[in-house]
């Protein structure tokens, strides 16, 4: 199955990803993001990182988690390689996400090509048909 696809975008970076659950579907978004900076492949599995977000609504959870992994490279030089544990739970009126970040801290054995200033709510889809698939335009 295609984790996610790159679509064309006048100034930005937007992808589609997907899958099977929702919670697979913001992991591929995960990947997809990365991508956008570094060979998520490539990243060594050295170093963990607990991510817990929550959102009024599962865009801003979205949005939310996709921000950690520019908040992590900008904060603490972190390179996700993997999202793993990835639940969501809502309760309430609110979202919750928890996963878990595998990845290595910057060093120059790795290779970062581009630069994610920011998520955007822009063109932000979450669709359930007979799969998930999420929709992000990143600022670039």
């Amino acid at each position: 199955m295609e984790r996610y696809r790159f679509l064309d975008h006048t100034a930005d970076a937007k992808f589609q990803a997907f899958g099977n659950t929702l919670e697979e579907a913001f992991c591929n978004a995960a990947l997809a993001t990365a991508l956008l900076m570094w060979d998520w492949e490539k990243i060594e599995k050295k170093v963990e990182h607990q991510v817990e977000v929550q959102g009024r609504d599962l865009k801003q959870l979205l949005y939310s988690f996709l921000e950690e992994i520019v908040y992590l490279l900008d904060s603490r030089s972190f390179l996700m390689g993997v999202p793993e544990r990835i639940r969501l739970d809502k309760k309430g009126g609110l979202y919750t996400l928890k996963a878990l970040f595998k990845g290595d801290e910057y060093s120059e054995k790795y290779e970062i090509y581009g630069d994610v200033k920011a998520i955007t709510y822009d063109e932000m889809e979450i669709v359930e048909d007979d799969r998930f698939m999420v929709q992000v335009v990143v600022d670039i």
